[in-house]
This record gives C-alpha cells, sequence and structure tokens, in this order.
C-alpha cells in the first residue's frame, strides 16, 4: 500500500506529524520543538585560537562564537596543519588556523555567559543505532545490561560491517531489533551523512547545515520506510511543499495560496492551499 506522510509546522511550539498507508490514518505524532542547539551541524569558520585556554572560537552563524577545546578536536577530521608536522602532537595551534572552514556539532548549549560547545567528533542519531562518522569504534548502549543480549547485537554490528571510518552504536531502542531493522537503520545514517557531507561542499560558511527536526534531510529515512510522498504543510509561508519518491529522480513541488492539490496516491481527495 502506497503511504503518505504529513507534516504540520504550522505551529512554532510543535509539529504534527501524520502517517497515512491506503488512505487511512496510521499514526500521529505531536512533538514539542526544541530551543536547543544540541545535535547541530554546522559550517563555521575559526575566528581565533587561543594557545593558553589550547581551544578556538569558530563563528557558526551566531551572534556569539561557539567554542571548540582541544579534547573536541577529531585528529582525523582535523590532521596536523601543513608546516607543523615537526612538532609535537596535541596542541591546538597544530590543527587549527584562523579562517579555516569546518564542520562541527554542537555538543552543549550555551549557558549563562558561556558559548555552546563545539566538537568535530560528530554522532548521528537514528532510530536504532548512533552513527559516528570518522571515527572506528563499535559499542552497545549501557543500558542493555543482558549479557545475552548484549552478545546478540556484538555479533550483528559485526556482520552489519559498516564502511571503513564509520563507527557504530547501537541504541537502546535497538535491543529488541532483528538484523534486518538495524540494517535499515544503518543504510538511512550512511545516506544521511552523505547528504550533510554533500551539503558542507555547495553552502558557504558559517551556516547551518543539519538539525535533527530537519524534515528535508531525513528525506533518506521516509524512503527506508516506504513512504513515496510527504507533504510540509507551512501557514507561516501560506503554502504547501510537496515532495514524491520513486521516479529517476526525488520531485520538488510547492503549491502556493489559492491553488489546490489533488494526491495521485489518495484518489477522490483534494486539498485547499487556502484552508490549511
Amino acid at each position: 500500500m502506497s503511504k503518505v506522510m504529513l507534516i504540520n509546522v504550522s505551529h512554532e511550539e510543535e509539529s504534527r506529524v501524520a502517517m497515512v498507508e491506503g488512505g487511512v490514518l496510521e499514526s500521529l505524532e505531536i512533538e514539542s520543538i526544541s530551543r536547543s542547539l544540541k545535535g547541530n551541524i554546522y559550517k563555521g569558520i575559526v575566528n581565533n585560537v587561543n594557545a593558553a585556554l589550547e581551544a578556538a572560537f569558530v563563528n557558526y552563524g551566531d551572534e556569539r562564537a561557539g567554542f571548540l577545546p582541544l579534547d573536541e578536536v577529531n585528529f582525523k577530521v582535523l590532521p596536523v596543519l601543513q608546516g607543523r608536522e615537526g612538532h609535537r602532537r596535541g596542541r591546538i595551534t597544530d590543527h587549527l588556523a584562523s579562517g579555516k572552514e569546518i564542520l562541527v556539532e554542537v555538543v552543549r548549549d550555551a549557558f549563562n555567559s558561556k558559548p555552546p560547545t563545539l566538537s568535530t567528533f560528530y554522532s548521528l542519531p537514528g532510530r536504532y543505532l548512533v552513527l559516528t562518522p570518522k571515527s572506528d569504534g563499535q559499542g552497545i548502549s549501557r543500558k542493555i545490561e543482558d549479557v545475552a543480549q548484549r552478545e546478540r547485537l556484538r555479533k550483528i554490528v559485526e556482520e552489519l560491517s559498516p564502511p571503513e571510518g564509520f563507527g557504530l552504536i547501537v541504541r537502546t531502542a535497538g535491543m529488541d531489533q532483528s538484523r534486518t531493522e538495524l540494517q535499515r537503520d544503518l543504510r538511512y545514517l550512511l545516506r544521511l551523512w552523505e547528504a550533510i557531507e554533500a551539503a558542507a561542499a555547495t553552502h558557504r560558511a558559517p551556516c547551518l547545515i543539519y538539525q535533527e527536526r530537519d524534515y528535508i534531510a531525513k528525506r533518506a529515512e521516509f524512503r527506508e520506510i516506504g513512504v513515496r510522498e510527504y507533504w510540509v504543510i507551512d501557514r507561516f509561508r501560506r503554502t504547501l511543499t510537496v515532495y514524491r519518491f520513486g521516479g529517476a529522480q526525488d520531485e520538488e513541488r510547492v503549491i502556493p495560496e489559492g491553488q489546490k492539490y489533488a494526491p495521485p496516491l489518495l484518489p477522490g481527495f483534494e486539498l485547499d492551499v487556502a484552508r490549511l
């Protein structure tokens, strides 16, 4: 049966996501919108490097620069700078210089006078797994305490065989999941990271590259669970945006106020954008 996802972003405080399968409402989720930046990934520019603090301050697009300490610098992402090879490894000035563009993830929100803490150890959470690009580590959530379950999951993770340079952590929600479900989650996360790298390569810093609630970036996940079409209803802009999968390439269509939309996957149904 065809699946359609409807996303209502008309309220600043919450979003509503409905899944329709075969013309019947399958599920409805209402989620509060957090003001937190934690988990967001930005393309930033190093403002300055403070050797005394062993940290760098990165302009990621906000009024106040983010704080990138040495212990959040992944040397696989930021190797020793050219001309600094002979220096002792582990100094912030050996890896970063003012003006350098880097991809950073917010790992701690700003608090009082403290700026947000940034990292180049990236982590992308899925339904059952957490993907850690530029890392080779594998692990299982500490909350999964059953020895037999941990051993079963350890073997499955080995069988999943993520590409070189990617680490995996099994989340608590993945405890009872099959190899097939974990494999599906891994494929989605790998596609998501590919989309993040592509966006970083084509956008000028400083800018937001990815945020957890970015429905556009989550196209790969929707495709994996069988969604053929999803709608984003935006009352602020008075538009309906329709995204469709299944052809030679993804389709995107913006329907402005005053027009109607008759979705092919829902025969007999017509949506009047003016009534959203």
